[in-house]
C-alpha cells in the first residue's frame, strides 16, 4: 500500500470515527426526547414536560455516547497514531543518486542500531539495558555497537547460521584485544571484570 492511498484510508476512518460519535449523542437525545415526550401524564404542564423532557434528553444522550465511547476511545487512539507521520516521510526526496545513497546509507545505519535493541533480549532477558536504541550507534554496513566503558564495546552483527540469518554479539576494545563472542549478561559483567583487573576482555576465565 502506498504512502498516499494509506494517508487517505487513516483520514476517512477518523471522518467515520468522528461521525459515530456525533451519532450516538444524536440517537440518544432522539431516544431521550421519544421517551420523555410521550410517556409524561397528559395533566402534567406543557412547560414542565418540556423541562423534564430536557433533562432526559441531556441524560440519555450522554449515556449512549459514553458506551459507544468503550469502542470508539481505543479505534480513535489507535487512527491518532497511524495519523502521526513517519520521519521517512518527512525527509524531502533525494534530488540525486548521490542523496539518495546517502539518505540510505543514513536508514540502514538507524535500522542497524534497532535491530541490534530489539535482538539484545536474547542477551539482556529483562530488556532494563541492552534494549536502550539510544544506546547503539548503528553503522551503514548493518553492524551496531553499544559503548559499555571505556575502550569496551558491545558488537552486534548479523550471520548466517543453520540455514537463517542470526544475532551475533561479541565484546570489542579500542586496543586490538580479540573480540570474544557473549550470549549472557554475566559474560559481559566477568569481562568487564577481568578488564577492570587489568586482562584483556578475551582472558581465559571461569565462569560460574
Amino acid at each position: 500500500m502506498n504512502a498516499s492511498l494509506r494517508r487517505a484510508l487513516i483520514t476517512v476512518a477518523a471522518t467515520v470515527i468522528d461521525a459515530a460519535d456525533l451519532t450516538t449523542a444524536v440517537i440518544g437525545g432522539a431516544a431521550g426526547a421519544w421517551l420523555g415526550y410521550t410517556h409524561y401524564p397528559a395533566s402534567w404542564p406543557e412547560d414542565g414536560r418540556l423541562a423534564a423532557t430536557g433533562a432526559i434528553v441531556l441524560i440519555t444522550a450522554l449515556a449512549l455516547n459514553s458506551l459507544a465511547g468503550v469502542l470508539i476511545t481505543p479505534a480513535r487512539r489507535t487512527i491518532n497514531r497511524r495519523r502521526a507521520v513517519p520521519k521517512a516521510l518527512v525527509r524531502a526526496a533525494a534530488t540525486s543518486l548521490k542523496e539518495g545513497l546517502a539518505q540510505v546509507a543514513a536508514a540502514t545505519a538507524e535500522d542497524a542500531a534497532h535491530r541490534a535493541a530489539e535482538a539484545a533480549w536474547h542477551i539482556d532477558r529483562s530488556s532494563n539495558f541492552l534494549a536502550d536504541k539510544t544506546r547503539w550507534q548503528g553503522f551503514e554496513n548493518a553492524e551496531a555497537v553499544f559503548y559499555l566503558a571505556p575502550g569496551v564495546y558491545l558488537h552486534h552483527e548479523s550471520v548466517q547460521a543453520r540455514g537463517r540469518q542470526q544475532s551475533h554479539f561479541s565484546l570489542v576494545t579500542g586496543d586490538g584485544d580479540r573480540a570474544v563472542t557473549v550470549t549472557r549478561m554475566e559474560e559481559i559483567r566477568h569481562r568487564l571484570a577481568a578488564r577492570a583487573a587489568g586482562l584483556p576482555v578475551a582472558a581465559d576465565i571461569r565462569i560460574p
